[in-house]
């Protein structure tokens, strides 16, 4: 679904990600783990059409989107979200969820006035989708709770519901175990195999917890110093001499310490291109 081919991203002298390849296959689960600074979040940029690539190209469904802005990629079915989610914290979570679908009549203001029947039709399927996605992740008690009042599992939850409401090709988790409490991160855990058993969706997870990597995600990329060491399933990545010299070998101190510089200024180089509308995609 998703071909990742020698991407790279520099800033300034500092080289992010550096050549990786790999790809995530249709209708799997792809996990995308690593230490911290290791470019993954940078990779996931480039790929969502946050960040443009230094060189390589990403091919989506058969088509090169390589560069192409992240409005345009939503477009083509490549949703993401954000280890902190970004909901609209002063509207309701079914409010949160109904502004999703792209391209609704009632946006257009003369279509609204002209066309009302269509504008009231295409409220009631969205309304009926909503309810839906509600039901399916068992938020319809917080249906017409301010986003803003969730916890931070529960909103989680919202930013996988409002990926259900364009019904994507791939969606890009930025680590949604991230700040969750494991009786929430359980039902987030279902949710995702869920829907990729059920419903076929294609799934590439950043995240830092093993469990959830392991029960959710087949095959894992390993990523350091930004490329890919190793691929395949959690048992042989777990047995991985390389992988386990990225996380734990000797003269990783030195490293780890680079490995936080690296995180701190891909951080700031990237919240500097992003507009504030892609910062709250």
């Amino acid at each position: 679904m998703i071909q990742i081919d020698g991407l790279s991203k520099a800033f300034g002298g500092l080289q992010a990600v550096d050549a990786c390849s790999f790809s995530v296959g249709k209708g799997r689960v792809t996990g995308l783990i690593g230490p911290n600074g290791a470019g993954k979040t940078t990779l996931f940029n480039m790929v969502a059409g946050f960040l443009k690539p230094d060189d390589g190209k990403v091919v989506l469904d058969g088509e090169d989107v390589t560069g192409l802005p992240g409005h345009v990629l939503f477009h083509k079915g490549l949703v993401r979200t954000f280890q902190i989610p970004h909901e609209f914290s002063r509207m309701t979570v079914r409010e949160n969820l109904m502004v999703v679908p792209p391209a609704q009549v009632g946006e257009n203001l003369i279509k609204s006035w002209l066309r009302w029947s269509k504008v009231r039709a295409e409220e009631i399927r969205v309304r009926h989708k909503v309810e839906e996605v509600l039901d399916f992740l068992s938020i319809d008690h917080l249906a017409d709770e301010l986003a803003g009042n969730l916890s931070g599992g529960q909103k989680k939850l919202l930013e996988l519901g409002r990926t259900m409401m364009t019904d994507p090709k791939v969606v890009l988790l930025d680590e949604p175990g991230a700040g969750v409490n494991r009786t929430l991160l359980g039902k987030l855990a279902e949710a995702i195999q869920r829907l990729n058993e059920e419903r076929g969706y294609t799934f590439c997870i950043i995240e830092h917890d093993m469990d959830l990597v392991s029960k959710l995600c087949d095959p894992v990329v390993v990523m350091a110093q930004g490329t890919v060491i190793a691929e395949g399933p959690m048992h042989d990545i777990r047995a991985n001499r390389e992988v386990q010299e990225a996380y734990l070998g000797g003269g990783m101190s030195g490293r780890m310490g680079h490995h936080h510089d690296v995180a701190r200024q891909q951080a700031a180089a990237q919240a500097a291109t992003l507009t504030p509308r892609e910062a709250g995609a």
